[in-house]
This record gives structure tokens, C-alpha cells and sequence, in this order.
């Protein structure tokens, strides 16, 4: 392993390879917005990192497939946690047969039902943050996620996801979003399935709306 290698850049962290207590580890490191005022920066990163901590922990608690949290730095504004060995779900769907795709997107439908029964969104849904190992699909990245039983957040994850899917797999998007909502459905129930997708559809419109404005 390549300790400290920087293995990701986003807008808000950027991701380093470690070891903690001899384990193969990931460090995230939210950086320095030179645009905002120091201490107003200080405290939204040190904001941001707690919730990111606790949004994983829940949903490690909850049974949701997602790094094990190994410990948080308030005054560094960092976290480190498990690496999860494995491609990323964009890298391989249309690799996958449909038994194996089926499979993979239940269990994600599933787990992000439970996220949302228990009142956490993801916020950044995409196939990106989906690392399959063994199998299994895990939810990485909780750094936009919320704790929040508001529909139209629920909504907001699952159109982000559409949005992925049709942005990366096209021609697959329809069919793995269903297989998506199969599991989705029996973490939470028909009605609430309903509700959620009506929302949804909602949000679609008004994007398609300032499109057209625009």
C-alpha cells in the first residue's frame, strides 16, 4: 500500500490512504475555503465532520453496509475510517448480468430504505459512492448527508441516483432504478414508496422547468 497516497480531490476533502492501528485505512481531510471567513470556515468544517462521523456511525449501527468509523479529529477536521476494497458500482454495472445487477440493487434499494427509515439521507446518491465488495453494495461518502424524515430529502437521494444512472448507463437506467425501488419498497413500504417517487417526479418537472426558462 502506498501510505499516503492521495486516492481522491473533492470540492469539500481530499482523501489520503493510511494505517490506523495496523489496518488499511482512509483519512478525509476537509480543506480550507480561502473565499470564507476563517472562523466562519473553522466552525462549518468542524460542523461538517461531526455529522459526517455520526451519519456513519448510524448507519454502520443500523446494519447498512458503510466504513467502519476508526476515529475523528475535530482539530484537523478529519475522519478516518475503513477503506473498503473493491470497484466502484459505475465502473462495473454494465459489466454485470442482469441475476448479479438485480441482486446488487436490491440490496442497495434496501439499504438506503433503512437510511430513510430511520430519518438519515445520503445527499450525494451516485454510483460513485457505491463500492461493491463481495457482493455487497457499500455506501461511502455520507459528507452531504443529513438526519431528516423530510420526503421531498428522501426524493432528493433517489433523484440523484436516477440522474446517475441515466448519466452514466443509459440504456440500463430504467431497469436498474426498478431493481433499485424493489428493495427500496420492502425497507419502507408501498405508501411510503408512493409519496417518495410523486416527489420525485416533482422535482424532474421543476428541473426540466428552469431548463426551459433558461
Amino acid at each position: 500500500m502506498e501510505e499516503g497516497r492521495v486516492i481522491g480531490v473533492g470540492a469539500e476533502a481530499v482523501l489520503i490512504l493510511c494505517t490506523w492501528l495496523g489496518l488499511k485505512a482512509v483519512k478525509k481531510i476537509r480543506i480550507r475555503k480561502s473565499y470564507r471567513h476563517k472562523v466562519l470556515d473553522e466552525d462549518l468544517r468542524r460542523e461538517r465532520t461531526i455529522l459526517e462521523a455520526r451519519l456513519m456511525y448510524e448507519a454502520r449501527r443500523l446494519g447498512v453496509p458503510s466504513p467502519t468509523l476508526y476515529d475523528v479529529d475535530l482539530d484537523n477536521y478529519c475522519i478516518v475510517m475503513e477503506y473498503i476494497e473493491g470497484p466502484k458500482l459505475r465502473e462495473v454495472m454494465s459489466k454485470l448480468r442482469t441475476k448479479e445487477l438485480r441482486a446488487i440493487l436490491s440490496k442497495l434499494g434496501y439499504a438506503v430504505g433503512i437510511l430513510h427509515a430511520n430519518g438519515i439521507v445520503h445527499g450525494d446518491l451516485t454510483t460513485s459512492n457505491v463500492i461493491l465488495k463481495e457482493g455487497i453494495p457499500f455506501l461511502i461518502d455520507y459528507g452531504l448527508g443529513s438526519f431528516s424524515y423530510d420526503t421531498e430529502e428522501r426524493a432528493i437521494d433517489l433523484h440523484i441516483l436516477l440522474r446517475s444512472l441515466e448519466s452514466t448507463h443509459y440504456s440500463l437506467s430504467k431497469k436498474a432504478f426498478k431493481m433499485f425501488l424493489k428493495g427500496y419498497s420492502n425497507a419502507l413500504g408501498r405508501e411510503i414508496l408512493f409519496n417518495v417517487l410523486k416527489k420525485v417526479k416533482e422535482i424532474r418537472r421543476r428541473g426540466r422547468y428552469v431548463k426551459e426558462r433558461a
